[in-house]
């Protein structure tokens, strides 16, 4: 996969409002499954589905922690990009 299919990959991903919530949720750290399915206030299979498409993007990544899955951001650089997006959409810029 060239890099032009790895970025739109990566735009995909973040194309919806609760993977948007879940990257910002782990750009605090390292968070259980069940934390971030309670902290959203979204059912666990839907943040399961969410999660396997940030996983698939290279965005996230996991470890087990005996029956725990934990995740992480794994492309630090996507908080960035959502941080420069949040700014631009904040400042009401529609150049």
């Amino acid at each position: 996969m060239g890099k032009e299919e790895q970025l739109a990959e990566i735009f995909k991903a973040l194309a919806h409002p609760t993977r948007v919530k879940i990257v910002e949720y782990l750009s605090n750290g390292e968070k259980c499954v069940k934390d971030i399915w309670q902290e959203l206030g979204v059912p666990q299979p839907t943040v399961s589905q969410h999660i396997n498409i940030l996983k698939t993007a290279g965005i996230i990544s996991y470890r087990k922690d005996g029956v725990k899955t934990c995740y992480r951001i794994e492309k630090p650089i996507v908080i960035k990009i959502l941080q420069l997006l949040k700014e631009e959409v904040g400042n009401g810029s529609r150049d």
